[in-house]
């Protein structure tokens, strides 16, 4: 597909009319990434930079990475990291890709935190820390605990935390859901497993393959993730704490009902950007 003498920019086009053919999604900017990521230097850049030409090494990186890319890897996966409300996350294999859909229960939680105020956070579920960092890079004031079973993935959020600044108002505890901590939290906050198991396997490739299935298999349902959790933030929520919760797709009533079910109730339902509703805001009923 490449050689060695080939420009940056006839690389790039290469790489796009393959990744099309193939029917990849967003084929021209991948190939951009991947050939600055193999060779340092954005082939989009005006002037020079994209008549570069590949050495020998180069074009050897650049296949390699083009080879996963027609695997369907994820080019955050290829990459190692990935853009979530605004900041830069390492990933690892352990890591649930973070989704633009997941920023909406950001916005949500943010709502609910003062800026003016100190505030504890709890994040169940909280792979790589994407939703958790967030929040925290928003709030100067506020501090957080991040629960996962995964101490993979806790790793990754480690790495994440001491990237942003944020290590010394945050930390990460390995724990099947809040089961290891005590405690008041003023927002808890969750993006759970809700895939059906049986919809696992008819994701696309690069979902079912590369995001781990702990992190995305939510049961015969789709909904044990829930009642797990919401049998268990009653005795964590602070006098006036606020419970934000990712859904899947059409799981809004079915959801309320288990929070309904354990002394919640709804206060907010927010929309992602596809009109579908994304984030359920909840408090404990009066």
């Amino acid at each position: 597909m490449l050689g060695s003498g080939a420009s940056l920019r006839d690389a790039r086009r290469s790489l796009a009319k393959a990744f099309a053919r193939q029917g990849l999604d967003e084929a021209e900017l991948d190939a951009r990434l991947l050939v600055k990521h193999a060779t340092g230097i954005d082939p989009a850049l005006p002037g020079t930079a994209s008549d570069a030409v590949l050495d020998g090494a180069a074009a050897l990186r650049l296949e390699e990475l083009a080879r996963r890319r027609l695997a369907h890897e994820p080019i955050a996966r290829i990459l190692g990291h990935r853009e979530f409300h605004g900041h830069d996350f390492l990933l690892n294999p352990a890591c649930l890709e973070p989704r633009q859909d997941t920023e909406t229960v950001v916005e949500a939680a943010l709502t609910l935190m003062p800026g003016d105020r100190d505030l504890t956070v709890l994040d169940l579920g909280t792979g790589p820390g994407t939703i958790l960092l967030a929040l925290l890079a928003a709030r100067p004031r506020a501090g957080g605990t991040g629960l996962d079973r995964s101490a993979e993935a806790l790793g990754a959020a480690k790495a994440n935390a001491a990237s942003l600044g944020l290590a010394g108002r945050v930390r990460f505890v390995e724990s099947d859901w809040a089961a290891a901590v005590d405690g008041a939290f003023d927002l808890i906050v969750s993006n759970p497993p809700y895939i059906p198991s049986a919809t696992c396997e008819r994701l696309e490739p690069e979902v079912r393959d590369h995001d781990p299935r702990l992190a995305l298999d939510g049961g015969a349902d789709g909904l044990v993730a829930y009642r797990a959790i919401l049998g268990d933030v009653g005795r964590l929520l602070a006098p006036g704490g606020h419970v934000v919760l990712e859904l899947g797709f059409g799981q809004a009533a079915e959801v309320g009902a288990i929070a309904r079910a354990n002394g919640l109730e709804v206060c907010g339902l927010k929309s992602d950007l596809s009109a579908i509703p994304r984030a359920l805001v909840l408090r404990r009923a009066a």
